[in-house]
């Protein structure tokens, strides 16, 4: 779960997480040309979200690691708690779906070895570049493949850009730059939605590219501040066990090694190839950018250990009474770190008390209202997913394998740590206008009288870093919105410091653990929030879209043409 310094709650899925509104006007507000249906007040239980989260946090679950013993109990309890809020189970009569994934260690690295201009360079791995593979295989070996520069390594047809267009990429490897083009934008305009990073500046997306592409191989050159990281972190990312999600082909279809390469090392190949960094970056932000190849060639390589798991996820569900092959969804993870590194008391369980268990409590007390209100129009599909803090796999596996098509999935709302404390006065959108529901948004500020706080560092991209990113990537309208800092009691100051106090001295650590002095007024509000947004998508016609030049709006265009 990432955190920024305002945004101490969950993120939500779906630009429509403030419709506290509906009920409130005597004229429902309209989106696009649907009204917004009208939403009684829920009756959130603070009880259910104390008891829930006090439970899933406390040391009997060992920090909730995936393919534990923990896990039995986790998933155990968390089905006890769906069938009692009334849910069905949602997979073909079973609460499950099971995960299969992939551990990867890359082991025994070599040097990265480069010929250029006449002379060979080595680069050490660890402190000059890293590198591991999505492929299940004992070995890794790359020899004197062809280095291509591809600027920002984008294809995006609908703003008319592709950075491999007239590039054969076979047994070659891709130099790509972080982020997109417009990173250092002082605002939000641009090609590439300025400082506000696209799916297209992730690193996620380069390799995914690169490798449609058919390249050999990739290296990220990192640069600190369009990263929004530093080395270090790269560097302890890219060594050690990595999961997957296990696949047919053994991860085949990926390249053959993704890495990442320190700045100063691709300067010097780049100079030895009779190029320059600086002045190939300057013409990489320029629509119409072509392609450089290198006069260079790299080898390096590395020995695999890989073993087979299985984790859960949860789903349960509530059938629509009139179109209940139309989906909306309600996620969050239930899995934290398990044990991590011990505190100064030994304490080596991370409970994950806000990370995640009040997402599930949250979950759980929505269930129980909608119970009590009835079913809606459109089936309410309630999921809990595994390994996010392994990379979102479990939402990313159900997204690529859902029991409920895509196609007819209206949204959801994803809850990531319903944190304690005041209600507040402010939300915080992270991922910024992307969709049409930004309309229902906008209605229910306008009717609450709440006001909108920038997102905290939108060139860091943490709309891409939580659960709903997995089903906005495959087309799923999402959107991300929070509790902001301006609570009711105590104001800015009040709201700041606690999310202060919980990412320097809380957050994935043993100290996130549950207190039963917390204040739970702030998360009723935002549990409240969160039944009212999915139920308002669940009672309408309405199909919210993305915007037309958004990076996801092709991916859902295609899949609700296939869906109809």
């Amino acid at each position: 779960m990432p955190f920024t310094r305002t945004k101490l709650v969950s993120a939500v899925t779906l630009a429509a997480a403030l419709a506290l509104a509906a009920g409130v006007s005597a004229r429902a507000p309209r989106a696009g040309g649907v009204p917004i249906p009208q939403v009684a007040a829920p009756m959130i239980s603070a009880d259910t979200l104390n008891t829930v989260t006090r439970e899933l946090s406390s040391d009997a679950y060992e920090g909730r690691g995936p393919a534990t013993r923990a896990e039995d109990l986790t998933i155990t309890y968390i089905i006890k708690r769906f069938k009692d809020a009334g849910l069905k189970p949602g997979n073909k009569g079973s609460w499950l779906q099971e995960v299969p994934t992939l551990e990867i260690e890359a082991k025994n690295p070599s040097a990265l070895s480069v010929k250029a201009g006449g002379q060979t360079m080595s680069f050490a791995f660890g402190s000059d570049y890293v590198a591991g593979s999505y492929r299940a295989v004992p070995q890794t070996r790359i020899a004197d493949a062809p280095l291509v520069f591809v600027g920002y390594g984008i294809n995006a047809p609908e703003l008319g850009w592709n950075d491999y267009a007239g590039i054969d990429m076979k047994g070659k490897i891709a130099v790509v730059l972080v982020n997109d083009p417009d990173y250092d934008a002082k605002d939000e305009v641009g090609l590439f939605k300025g400082k506000r990073m696209t799916y297209y500046g992730r690193w996620t997306y380069k390799y995914e590219e690169a490798a449609r592409q058919g390249a050999a191989g990739v290296l990220i050159v990192h640069d600190t501040f369009p990263a929004a990281y530093g080395w270090q972190v790269v560097n302890s990312s890219w060594t050690g066990p990595q999961l997957y999600i296990q696949s047919a082909d053994n991860g085949m279809s990926n390249t053959e090694a993704n890495g990442w390469i320190q700045k100063p090392a691709a300067e010097a190949i780049l100079k030895a190839s009779g190029q320059d960094l600086g002045a190939l970056t300057a013409a990489a932000r320029k629509k119409g950018f072509k392609a450089v190849p290198l006069s260079a060639t790299a080898s390096f390589g590395f020995d695999n250990t890989f073993k087979k798991t299985v984790s859960r996820n949860v789903i349960g569900i509530q059938p629509g009474k009139k179109r209940p092959d139309e989906y909306v969804l309600y996620t969050g993870h239930w899995d934290h770190l398990g044990r991590c590194n011990a505190d100064a008391t030994g304490d080596d369980i991370c409970n994950g008390a806000i990370d995640n268990a009040t997402g599930i409590a949250a979950m759980v007390a929505i269930a129980e209202a909608n119970k009590r209100a009835g079913p809606a129009d459109r089936s309410q599909v309630f999921l809990a997913v595994t390994m996010e803090e392994s990379g979102l796999l479990g939402s990313k596996y159900y997204a690529e394998n859902p029991v409920y098509p895509l196609s007819k999935t209206v949204g959801g709302v994803n809850m990531d740590g319903v944190a304690p404390g005041s209600p507040s006065r402010d939300v915080q959108i992270t991922g910024g206008d992307k969709n049409e529901l930004t309309r229902y948004l906008t209605a229910a500020m306008k009717t609450m009288g709440l006001y909108q706080t920038p997102e905290d560092h939108p060139e860091r991209g943490s709309y891409y870093r939580s659960d709903h990113f997995s089903f906005a990537k495959l087309g799923v309208p999402m959107f991300a919105v929070g509790r902001g800092s301006d609570w009711v009691k105590g104001g800015k100051a009040a709201g700041e410091a606690a999310s202060e106090d919980y990412v320097q001295h809380r957050y994935h650590q043993p100290s996130d653990e549950y207190d039963p002095s917390w204040d739970w007024s702030g998360a009723v509000q935002e549990t409240s929030l969160y039944y009212r947004l999915g139920r308002m998508l669940a009672s309408t016609t309405d199909w919210p879209n993305w915007h037309k030049t958004d990076e996801f709006r092709a991916i859902r265009d295609k899949s609700r043409a296939g869906g109809k």
